[in-house]
Formats: C-alpha cells, sequence, structure tokens
C-alpha cells in the first residue's frame, strides 16, 4: 500500500511500495508496452513463478501452519515479527487495537494488513507502521471528516470511525476484488451508514484506468497501479480531490490518509481548493523516487509543515525530502504545541 496517476489499492508501510522482494521496480518496460502485468519479468517472480498462491495455500492449513510455527520459532524467531508468514485459513478475522479502540479485520489469510495485525496481536508488527496508525487515531478523535485514499482493505477508515463515532468518512479504492473486501469489513464494523465508498481513483480527472476483476494473486493486491497493464482490466474512473470541496461544511476538521504509489503530486494538484479550504492534516506515503520538490511547491504556500514518521516520534517539522528507509509523512498546518495536545509525540 501503485499508481502514476491515481490512487492504488495499498497501504502505508515499507512493505508496500511497489516493488519486488529483491528492490526490483514493479514498473517494468514490457508493462508499457501492453504486456500483461502477471506475465512480465517482475509480475512472475513476484508470484514465484506461479507457485507463492499454492504455497501459502497449503501453509494456511492447519497442520502445516503449525508445522511453520514450529520451525520459525526455531530457525527464524524475528520471522515471525515482519508479519508477513500466512496466517490459518480457518481464521475468519482479527481485532486491531489502537488508543483504547478496537476494530476487526476480515480474511486475514489474503489481507496483508489483517495478515500483520494477526501476527502483531492486534497491532502492525514494524514500529514506524504501528506509529502511523497511532498518529492517526489521534488526529482522527478531532476530526468530523476523514479522506482515505488508496484504503486497501480499509485500515484507517476502520481506525477512524472506531475511535471517533462522530467521524465522516470517505474511502477510495480501484481494485474491484479489494474493495469488496473494503465494503465487508464498514459492514462487518457497523460504519457503513457513516462511510461512503468509492470504486474510483483520486488525482486527473481525464485520466481513466484498467484494473483486473481478479487478480489470481495468493493475497489481495496492495501494489497495483495505473502504469500497469492488465488483460482482463475493467475500466475505473479518476475524480478530483476538489470534487469534495463542497462535500464538508467549512470549519469542519478533515483528515486525510493519502497512500497513492507515486502520484501524491497528482492528487495535490487536483485538490488545491479543497486543501485551501479545509487545510487537513495528512497522513501521506512518499516513496524514494518521489518528487519532493514538486510536493513542496504544491503544499508550502497553502502553510503545510512537513514531519517523517519515525519508529517512537515524528521527526522535527523539515524539507519534504524523500526518504530511503521511512515512507510515512504527515504534513500538517499545526504547530508542534498543537500536536502534542492532540497526544502525538515529536522528537
Amino acid at each position: 500500500m501503485g499508481q502514476r496517476t491515481t490512487t492504488r489499492g495499498g497501504r502505508l508501510g515499507e512493505d508496500a511500495s511497489g516493488t519486488d522482494p529483491t528492490g526490483t521496480p514493479a514498473l517494468p518496460g514490457a508493462a508499457a508496452a501492453g504486456v500483461d502485468y502477471r506475465r512480465t519479468a517482475v509480475g512472475r517472480r513476484r508470484s514465484w513463478y506461479g507457485a507463492k498462491r499454492h504455497v501459502k495455500r497449503v501453509l494456511g492449513w492447519r497442520l502445516p501452519n503449525l508445522a511453520m510455527r514450529g520451525a520459525v520459532r526455531v530457525a527464524a524467531p524475528r520471522l515471525r515479527a515482519t508479519g508477513r508468514l500466512p496466517v490459518p485459513a480457518a481464521v475468519p478475522e482479527v481485532v486491531g487495537r489502537v488508543d483504547g479502540a478496537e476494530y476487526a479485520m476480515l480474511s486475514p489469510a489474503r489481507c496483508v494488513v489483517a495478515k500483520e495485525l494477526y501476527w502483531g496481536d492486534g497491532r502492525r508488527p514494524h514500529p514506524a507502521d504501528d506509529l502511523a496508525v497511532q498518529l492517526f487515531a489521534r488526529a482522527a478523535r478531532s476530526a468530523g471528516a476523514m479522506f482515505d485514499i488508496g484504503a486497501y482493505t480499509g485500515l484507517f477508515t476502520l481506525v477512524g470511525t472506531a475511535v471517533n463515532p462522530d467521524l465522516r468518512a470517505h474511502a477510495f479504492e480501484i481494485v474491484p476484488e479489494v474493495f469488496h473486501t473494503l465494503f465487508d469489513n464498514c459492514v462487518r464494523n457497523r460504519v457503513l451508514h457513516r462511510t461512503t465508498l468509492h470504486h474510483v481513483g483520486v488525482g486527473d480527472p481525464d485520466t481513466l484506468v484498467r484494473m483486473p476483476a481478479r487478480s489470481g494473486d495468493s493475497a489481495l493486491p496492495c501494489f497495483y497501479s495505473s502504469a500497469l497493464t492488465f488483460a482482463d482490466g475493467v475500466p475505473v474512473g479518476v475524480v478530483a480531490l476538489d470534487d469534495f470541496t463542497d462535500h464538508v461544511a467549512r470549519g469542519t476538521r478533515v483528515l486525510l490518509k493519502v497512500d497513492v504509489e507515486g502520484t501524491e503530486d497528482a492528487v495535490f494538484a487536483h485538490g488545491q481548493d479543497f486543501l485551501a479550504a479545509h487545510r487537513p492534516d495528512i497522513l501521506c506515503e512518499v516513496l524514494p523516487e518521489a518528487d519532493g520538490r514538486r510536493l513542496r511547491a504544491l503544499l508550502e504556500p497553502l502553510g503545510y509543515r512537513f514531519h517523517l514518521v519515525g519508529e517512537r516520534a515524528l521527526a522535527p517539522a523539515g524539507q519534504l525530502d524523500p526518504h530511503a528507509r521511512f515512507r510515512d509523512w504527515f504534513f500538517t498546518t499545526r504547530d508542534t504545541g498543537e500536536l502534542e495536545l492532540l497526544g502525538i509525540p515529536v522528537s
């Protein structure tokens, strides 16, 4: 939890970078030339040449899963903390916990975020990812509206609505099968009445993307992008963030989560009116190759400060220079004192 022109079905955090496990960019030239991404070298390698879903299915069975746990406990005890190990197929849901609130996420055997919560006992295993969830929850408590752009299966939507019973949420997801699980998660948590789900991207409204109806992956894909070609793609529209300017009453505190795999500039470029009207706090993934100068030019004139999300606290406000290791940033017009009053630590 990407697209080059709109949002992606992804998530914030270092494991949703749009690269394969070896670090190879997931945007090969073959995809741009019209070859189905799943048949490219990167796509085939990422699927373990077709074996990944079968291996993970077997490891989800009760006895193989128990054997895997025993082997990991002895040979690689740190592997559990990555949150990447297969979850038993019989586990229907997991409970997430943040700031005294709980929420449920379905299908941990397929959802990469629910799988993390399973192995992290209700929290994301990586400290920086967990801090991003915590600070989002604390900002959500004082918000009246939130926009989850690149929602995947809805982690941040569920967190926001769990800690704030009055929060109204909009969640955007472009991958059809992921969108189904996002819907199911909102139903399971009984927040559908105050959550509007959008099967569209956010960015350049002149863009049309295509996503596969079914990925065939071992997990619900968290890295698909508009730059990838799919032979069985169905058309998905794109809207401008500015279209929602008047959906929120002036004076309402607004919170954004943006996880768009390199197209933050498109979201913000087509959201200048929205940003000027509401000055939302923004939790945003910024990949190492992102154009920091472009993002600064779009946000600094509106009074935004840039804090890198670390493992224990936000870094002091500074230049928006993409970081090689940490990818989550908190953009805000608040000063340090206001953040600390919200319970958001700044080192």
